[in-house]
């Protein structure tokens, strides 16, 4: 008998939160793909707020009066001594080793906004177009540092935060090499939850906050009804 093969399957920060919100929604969207969700407003204007960033801090392109109100903070980030990487691409295999974001045996995926390395420190910082950063989650910073100590295995350190340009605030989460194991540990598990999924194909819905007007799958039995669970 012939062994069985790992199921193979590739997955970010955004997909693996998809997918906790909601299963069948992720499979609508994620795997099957018959249901896109539309770009909002918000969305494009995160998109021209990240573009704008990445050119005054990489090539100094000045900003764009619309968005005057991000120099303060970019100007303290372009001035951090060290090696500037923007939107720079990661990726890992199951086995957790550094690989290119598009190799054959890529299993997770991520996107920095900023890296900065500093021997054997590195600050790394997300932006937020957020109004508030009450609720900010420094989780998807908690990935990038995991990554960073794969990819630059100098660095000890990560300084991280994420830059809420609207907000004119700074979350910030800090992460050690020695602490990588412990860190692993929730997302080793809930990526164990979505190969269970993918390899049983099932994809139960999970009545949520998206429900009643956000939620892009509108055959779903749940859409529309504001449901909780």
């Amino acid at each position: 008998m012939s062994e069985k093969q790992p199921t193979k399957y590739t997955w970010s920060y955004s997909s693996l939160d998809l997918f906790k919100q909601c299963p069948h929604k992720y499979y609508r969207l994620r795997v099957l793909k018959d249901v896109k969700e539309p770009e909002s407003e918000q969305m494009r204007y995160g998109t021209e707020v990240h573009k704008a960033a990445e050119d005054y801090i990489r090539d100094g392109v000045p900003i764009p009066e619309q968005f005057a109100f991000m120099q303060a903070p970019l100007e303290s980030l372009k001035n951090l001594e060290g090696e500037r990487l923007c939107e720079y691409k990661m990726g890992l295999t199951k086995g957790l080793d550094a690989c290119g974001f598009y190799d054959k045996e890529v299993w997770w995926r991520g996107i920095a906004d900023l890296i900065v390395l500093q021997t054997d420190r590195a600050f790394v910082v997300d932006y937020k177009t957020g109004k508030s950063s009450k609720y900010a989650d420094t989780k998807q910073l908690e990935l990038m540092a995991l990554s960073i100590f794969k990819h630059f295995p100098q660095v000890k350190k990560v300084k991280s935060g994420l830059l809420f340009v609207i907000a004119n605030d700074f979350v910030k989460a800090d992460f050690k090499a020695d602490d990588q194991g412990m860190h692993w540990m929730r997302w080793l598990e809930d990526t164990a939850r979505l190969e269970k999924s993918i390899e049983l194909g099932i994809w139960n819905p999970r009545p949520n906050f998206s429900c009643k007007g956000w939620c892009a799958v509108k055959d779903c039995v749940h859409n529309g009804k504001g449901s909780y669970r």
